[in-house]
């Protein structure tokens, strides 16, 4: 997947591919990010305009 493309996915299907990068190659969201030259914030806004928030101490967003 280009990473860099996120912000024009939905939201509803970018958190499943998000979660699952998470679950099974990244620490943390920053990690995710960084691997993938994305801006976290500007990832965070995108879900969170789903109503997903970005929970640290599941390493997810639900």
């Amino acid at each position: 997947m280009d990473w860099t493309k996120f912000e024009s996915m939905d939201p509803h299907l970018l958190v499943g591919l998000v979660n699952t990068e998470l679950r099974n190659h990244s620490d943390s969201l920053e990690d995710l990010c960084r691997s993938h030259d994305i801006d976290v914030e500007s990832l965070k806004a995108k879900l969170s305009s789903a109503d997903y928030h970005y929970q640290a101490e599941q390493n997810q967003f639900r």
